[in-house]
């Protein structure tokens, strides 16, 4: 389990490279990002190999932005392993708040991340683990 940074932007151009700046200069590594168009604004959610310093680096700076607990399984990159998790959650009715994945390649492993309900999240290793699934602790995703 770990964290995952939320930082609410002007949707204007220079917004990306002052954060990925700001965050450069506090010696954080930007593993995976989205950005979300929310018209005027936008959501951009990272994960870092370190949240709590990434935070206040962009807190310091007037950002608007939040640590929201997520979990990060990893799941085979293999056809019919992402519909395997999603049917595993489904039984044990566990709702997603909001995921992203990647795929680590050469390593031919998946990263699913997930934010879930807090009554969720404190299930969810067992629910995985049944499934075959393993969590991964931050040290874990920070040095794949």
């Amino acid at each position: 389990m770990g964290k995952q940074l939320h930082i609410f932007l002007e949707n204007r151009p220079g917004r990306l490279e002052a954060v990925t700046q700001a965050l450069y200069d506090s010696k954080v590594n930007i593993i995976a990002f989205t950005i979300q168009d929310r018209g005027d604004f936008g959501l951009m959610k990272l994960m870092v190999n370190k949240p709590e310093q990434a935070y206040l680096a962009l807190a310091d700076k007037g950002y608007a932005c939040a640590l929201k607990d997520v979990v990060f399984i990893s799941v085979p990159d293999k056809p019919g392993n992402l519909s395997r998790l999603a049917t595993l959650l489904l039984k044990n009715k566990i709702n997603i708040i909001d995921a992203h994945g990647f795929v680590l390649d050469p390593a031919k492993v998946g990263i699913c991340c997930l934010e879930l309900d807090e009554k969720d999240m404190k299930k969810i290793r067992k629910i995985l683990a049944k499934g075959k699934f393993r969590v991964l602790d931050e040290k874990e995703l920070y040095e794949i």
